[in-house]
């Protein structure tokens, strides 16, 4: 009869051999999700007080505007006339002199202007709107029966201290401008569309 022998006992720790060397760095792995914010920090302690800036600009404002008006007729035949208005509905930063009856430009750019009278029935009116001491543009109705509104508008291209204003015309034939003391016939308009600033 077959009998198996017995196998000797062997202590493993005994045929461990020594700490191999260090391998090479793998890949990098995938990135992991974010995670949440964390709390905030407390507040860090105040700084020291910066240096002055530079000086900025002269502050200068944009705009431009006035309306004016005059409840009193006006005749010329001999010499020409400045229109003078004694109602102010619009005078923004009195552009507008009152007692010269000139618009003076502050803010240079491009300006609209529109002029409206009431004609005298059988009496010619001529009037020029004025920029500096040079006719612009007219104003004129001829004689008639009727008594009617004109008016007149263009756009201007303003320099600081340019001046536009309205020039009642001497002429041959009685030149009148029609208005009274209960309504307004007469007006005088402008404001600045664009300023010089702008690009």
């Amino acid at each position: 009869m077959y009998q198996p022998m017995p196998m000797p006992q062997i202590n493993i720790t005994i045929l461990k051999g020594e700490k191999g060397d260090r391998g090479e760095r793998g890949l990098q792995g995938k990135f992991g999700k974010t995670g949440s914010i964390g709390a905030r920090g407390h507040v860090g302690p105040k700084g020291q007080k910066g240096t002055m800036g530079a000086p900025g600009d002269r502050c200068k404002n944009h705009y431009a505007a006035f309306s004016v008006g005059r409840k009193k007729p006006l005749h010329s035949n001999d010499y020409y006339q400045t229109l003078i208005f004694d109602m102010e509905f619009v005078n923004l930063y009195s552009h507008f002199n009152m007692f010269t009856g000139k618009f003076y430009c502050y803010v240079p750019g491009i300006y609209f202007f529109s002029l409206n009278v009431h004609t005298w029935n059988q009496k010619e009116t001529y009037l020029h709107i004025m920029k500096n001491d040079a006719e612009v543009v007219i104003l004129y109705a001829q004689v008639s029966d009727r008594s009617i509104m004109q008016s007149q508008s263009l756009m201007l291209e303003l320099q600081e201290q340019d001046e536009v204003w309205v020039r009642l015309f001497k002429g041959e034939r009685e030149n009148a401008i029609f208005s009274d003391e209960f309504d307004t016939y007469i007006t005088f308009s402008g404001y600045l569309i664009k300023h010089n600033a702008e690009p």
